[in-house]
């Protein structure tokens, strides 16, 4: 036999298996089986061509953090530079003139019957009565006397050495009583102890005080009788 005889006897063998009952062919084609993309290779310094294998990374365990829900702080805002404080367009007030000084007061005769009191209840004005004003603003003190009218009304003139800059350092003090039965001082408005000149509001007594002096008050002070005798009923 020929090799074209043999071959016509097995494509009927073929042919007589394919078509068997109960035996089903698969006519229709298989697709092809799906293969991913390869990666992309990667290349290192070298020249040579690795592939690595790279197991796929496995899904977060947690769930995403979740976006804040409060808005976010605007930015702050810069406070306002303060303007520098302007200076005062007025000058400072300047102090006040240094003048002389001068001192004012009155002095009166106590009745007997208010003897030791402090009052000047039924007292009478004291003629020729001796003040002194005394001022310790130097190593010596700087002594000045005065005596009263008939209303007991009295003015001494401080030294032209001393001011109102200085008035802090002086006091009016009551040195002696014509009148025997009303010769003892008292300490009436600190008359012995030493008076302390408090400024004058209002324009002195007497107009005989030159304007270069400013006015200062004292007293009043007072004399009483030296014995405490019963007083006489006339």
């Amino acid at each position: 036999m020929g090799l074209l005889h043999l071959a016509l006897i097995f494509s009927s063998l073929v042919l007589v298996l394919g078509t068997a009952p109960g035996h089903k062919t698969n006519t229709i084609a298989q697709p092809p089986t799906a293969f991913a993309p390869a990666p992309a290779p990667h290349h290192h310094k070298g020249g040579g061509h690795h592939h690595h294998k790279h197991a796929p990374t496995p899904a977060p365990a947690h769930s995403p953090i979740k976006p804040p829900t409060q808005a976010p702080s605007p930015a702050p805002v810069k406070p306002p530079v303060q303007a520098p404080v302007k200076a005062p367009s007025h000058a400072p007030t300047p102090l006040p003139a240094r003048k002389l000084v001068s001192v004012q007061g009155v002095v009166y005769c106590k009745p007997c019957n208010y003897t030791g009191v402090e009052t000047l209840l039924g007292a009478t004005p004291l003629l020729g009565a001796v003040v002194k004003l005394q001022c310790n603003n130097t190593k010596y003190p700087l002594v000045v006397q005065g005596k009263t009218d008939k209303n007991g009304y009295f003015t001494v003139n401080a030294p032209k050495t001393i001011t109102t800059y200085g008035v802090h350092k002086c006091r009016v003090f009551v040195v002696s009583s014509p009148e025997k039965k009303c010769d003892k001082p008292t300490n009436l408005r600190y008359g012995v102890k030493g008076a302390i000149l408090e400024r004058s509001t209002k324009p002195p007594v007497s107009t005989k005080t030159p304007s270069t002096f400013d006015m200062f008050n004292v007293g009043p002070f007072a004399f009483e009788p030296s014995t405490k005798k019963p007083c006489s009923t006339h």
